[in-house]
């Protein structure tokens, strides 16, 4: 069968044909042939309890039989009544939430928000996005603007607008990381110093991902939120993918000391199983909305699927859960055990750096461990990757010449064990 799929971030010339996936068994994923393979991406970084959780799909069918979407323009529905409590609950400091479909937009939101909130209250010069550079924040020409990762985008460099971008490397390539720190922290508090058309800065909480699997120092995030407090600049943080469990905490920002004024959810959200994402904000910003009609200052955006009863029926089933089973604390308990496993790859000869935290982590493959050399294939490393992962039942996706493993978060240990075993293999025969 001749397929017409177009594949995200993939040389089409490299691929004959791609395993059809045909069902879901926990954390397996089984293909059209009967093959199985372990999920050690939690299938782009969403999935929380595997691909058959009785209790999601229940959630599902019950909201089916009532209805599948009502809009929130002039309307409400108590499944995203009942997710913008919760979510606000978890999240201090947060007053209000506007819903969207996936993690690009949540954080257009966030900019949009950002630059009309000042605009509200008068300060109309104030457009300006500060931000690290090599982090990430979605594909939509916002932002890649402000998540300029030049590995993904320079080829539309001359299309975005103009961002603030302080330089900020990779822990691996850096020597002395505690003065390499202290100086990034410098060079924000002198930008912000400097610039006073800044609206927001901006960052992933807790860690850059797709930008090279960077994990930041302690009280690194916490100072910038105090630096943006100073310079009355807003604080814009990207939960997207690193919220919601999996760098270890519910809300990462809490566990990072630092206070935003705006921050976006997404993947884990609905555990992977419906597309959604939500954009919260502080009283501050959302008071800055009201005013009479005529002075149009309410917000100027909207999704036809905003608040889908079905996706929040999905997002507070998984909340739920979330409490139900206690699944943070697993989550920490399984990272140490991840960790223990993680450290027997350090002594093959193509691994150069290992970056973990929570269920996520990042194997550097080199040529040369002293010069930190990345290593190259003929094909692409993540076609390379893939087919062989494929062999030992695994199914791992890199990026460049960084292997990451980023399992759905309930995965147990054993289960853990296949993975890294997998993993373990899967390095070794692409080495030789």
């Amino acid at each position: 069968m001749t397929s017409s799929i177009w594949h995200p971030y993939t040389q089409m010339s490299e691929w004959d044909s791609f395993p059809n996936i045909v069902k879901g068994d926990g954390f397996w994923l089984v293909d059209s042939k009967g093959n199985r393979y372990l999920d050690g991406v939690a299938s782009m970084w969403c999935n929380v309890w595997g691909h058959s959780k009785k209790e999601i799909i229940s959630a599902i069918n019950q909201q089916s039989k009532k209805i599948i979407h009502s809009s929130l323009f002039n309307l409400t529905n108590n499944q995203a009544e009942d997710l913008a409590r919760k979510l606000v609950s978890i999240s201090p400091g947060m007053n209000r939430v506007f819903y969207s479909d996936n993690g690009s937009t949540a954080m257009e939101i966030a900019f949009k928000a950002a630059i009309q909130y000042w605009q509200n209250i008068g300060y109309k010069n104030k457009t300006v996005f500060a931000t690290l550079q090599n982090g990430y924040h979605g594909d939509t020409f916002g932002t890649m603007s402000v998540g300029f990762v030049p590995a993904f985008f320079a080829k539309f460099k001359k299309n975005l607008y103009k961002s603030i971008q302080i330089p900020f490397e990779n822990s691996y390539k850096i020597q002395n990381l505690d003065k390499y720190y202290t100086q990034t922290i410098e060079k924000i508090e002198t930008t912000l110093t400097k610039n006073h058309n800044i609206a927001a800065f901006v960052m992933e909480s807790g860690a850059q991902i797709a930008g090279g699997v960077n994990i930041y120092q302690n009280n690194f995030q916490s100072q910038i939120s105090k630096i943006c407090k100073k310079h009355n600049v807003l604080f814009i943080l990207d939960e997207i993918a690193t919220g919601f469990g999996r760098l270890g905490s519910l809300v990462e920002y809490t566990a990072q000391k630092s206070r935003p004024d705006i921050v976006a959810y997404g993947k884990m959200l609905t555990a992977g199983y419906l597309p959604m994402a939500a954009t919260l904000v502080t009283k501050k910003i959302y008071d800055s909305f009201l005013s009479d009609y005529f002075q149009m200052k309410h917000l100027y955006h909207g999704h036809t699927f905003t608040g889908n009863t079905l996706a929040c029926a999905v997002a507070n089933k998984n909340l739920e859960l979330y409490k139900k089973t206690n699944l943070i604390s697993k989550v920490k308990d399984t990272a140490k055990h991840l960790q223990k496993r993680l450290e027997e790859l350090q002594q093959l000869s193509t691994v150069g750096d290992i970056r973990h935290k929570g269920m996520l982590a990042a194997i550097d493959l080199v040529s040369d461990k002293a010069k930190k050399t990345p290593k190259t294939f003929a094909k692409s490393a993540n076609k390379i990757v893939f087919d062989e992962a494929k062999k030992h039942g695994v199914y791992l996706r890199a990026l460049g010449n960084i292997v990451m493993l980023v399992p759905p978060l309930a995965m147990p240990k054993k289960d853990i064990d296949f993975l890294v075993d997998g993993t373990i293999k899967t390095i070794k025969n692409i080495s030789k």
